[in-house]
């Protein structure tokens, strides 16, 4: 049941809003509040939801297009997310976007092996193809699950600028053969003294690969200066992954700012690395990470994220996007490691934003939270925010699925979806193909 203060907030979001109506959606607004900022930050309430892939890949376009964004960094391993780069920037050996996405298999694989994504990267690879090598638009990784695919990229490269450092590396790495590809078990091991640690080693590689820069860069007259930045990134994603595999099994708040802190840093070497002073760039990932965790119950609790490292380095330069829904679909597993489900998503709890938004009646529409109005200010009150990762767990969603946040100090402006739907994988297995039954809400019986 709704109080006369929730129909006077429901009122004051009605007159705020923005519908979103038509096939040509009119992100002009958003656009205009984006104005001259060089990182635009777009979240996603699931990794599993068409209209969120969808809007932000259209957004995304318009920035490239007509505010000069000159690259697009994603939540997604570093090496997998270079091979699309080079496809992107007809550096690479693959012919086609599906086979650009083919280092994807890692779970979950839907999150970057989808319709929309495979849609984006070939609407990229198109649009570099009409300007020259020094304005084509990069597509990059930000995040450290791929331990052993960036030691291979390390070793390959040294393989063929320096065989002698390269056999300097094999020695360091090797610390982890005796848990083959499984880096949670050397995560258990060396965090509980089972097995020694691989700390030392992976920070003395990267160390003389920061060391040796300019030698390395540049080897027999031959100048490698990207091969290079992407050599040493993944030298220092093995140095982040070591460290965060052991952390997952001491608190969780530890390895959650690893990880966030890793694609910060990853994101500034961009930057750097692109020209620190023309770089415009995109970011995709999920709204937990991109979204200031200050303003959230996990901030208050000591976790921090993508979202507020990048405002307290860049400030006014960057925008934060949030997306919300009320109910509908999702791509998503029950399960770590489980097979790709698509399930029902729950009608969104009372006492929530997206209930609050549900009873404006409007089906979608984009609200701008910076602007000193009405909506803004009756919004800051914390309520419960919703955040489907890659497992949806509906019968437990209060506890897995849900936090309080303030809104309007979280995101710079929200796109609001009534109903969505899941996001369709490359792979549709019969699990997926069958759906969910819809649960009886809110008994379940």
């Amino acid at each position: 049941m709704r109080t006369n203060s929730d129909f006077h907030i429901v009122n004051a979001i009605r007159r705020a809003a923005k519908p979103l109506t038509g096939e040509s959606i009119d992100f002009d607004p958003l656009l205009n509040m984006i104005g001259d900022s060089r990182l635009v930050l777009i979240g996603e309430a699931s990794h599993g939801t068409h209209e969120f892939y969808r809007l932000r890949a259209q957004i995304t376009k318009r920035l490239i297009a007509e505010k000069g964004f000159t690259a697009v960094a994603v939540e997604a391993d570093w090496p997998d997310a270079y091979r699309v780069n080079q496809f992107v920037r007809f550096q690479g050996k693959d012919q086609d976007a599906i086979d650009a996405l083919a280092g994807f298999r890692r779970f979950p694989a839907w999150m970057w092996r989808n319709a929309d994504v495979l849609d984006f990267v070939g609407w990229l690879r198109n649009y570099n193809e009409l300007h020259h090598a020094s304005r084509r638009v990069g597509f990059y990784g930000l995040d450290l699950y791929s331990l052993h695919a960036s030691i291979r990229a390390v070793l390959n490269f040294l393989d063929k600028v320096d065989p002698e450092a390269a056999r300097r590396a094999r020695y360091r790495y090797a610390c982890f053969e005796d848990f083959g590809e499984d880096t949670q078990a050397y995560g258990y091991a060396a965090s509980f003294g089972l097995s020694k640690s691989c700390e030392d080693e992976v920070i003395n590689q990267w160390m003389e690969m920061r060391r040796r820069t300019a030698d390395l860069a540049r080897r027999d007259g031959h100048t490698f200066p990207d091969e290079f930045f992407f050599a040493e990134q993944n030298a220092r994603l093995v140095k982040s992954a070591e460290e965060y595999y052991r952390s997952m099994f001491q608190e969780k708040i530890s390895s959650w700012n690893l990880r966030d802190s890793h694609m910060a840093e990853t994101l500034d070497a961009l930057v750097q690395h692109l020209g620190t002073a023309h770089t415009k760039m995109v970011i995709w990932a999920h709204n937990s990470h991109l979204g200031d965790a200050r303003a959230t119950e996990m901030g208050h609790q000591g976790e921090l994220n993508l979202g507020q490292l990048v405002r307290q380095r860049y400030g006014k330069q960057s925008v934060l996007v949030g997306f919300s829904t009320f109910t509908g679909t999702v791509t998503a597993a029950s399960e770590w490691d489980g097979p790709a489900e698509r399930k029902h998503v729950r009608p969104a709890l009372p006492g929530s934003y997206e209930a609050l938004f549900h009873s404006t009646g409007m089906s979608k529409f984009l609200l701008l939270l910076n602007d000193q109005d009405e909506a803004r200010s009756l919004l800051r009150e914390p309520r419960l925010e919703r955040a489907i990762g890659v497992i949806y767990q509906p019968r437990s969603e209060r506890q897995s699925h849900y936090f309080h946040a303030q809104l309007p100090d979280q995101f710079d402006a929200i796109l609001y979806f009534d109903e969505t739907r899941a996001v369709e994988p490359l792979e549709r297995t019969t699990t997926w193909e069958a759906g969910e039954v819809p649960e009886t809400y809110p008994s379940a019986l």
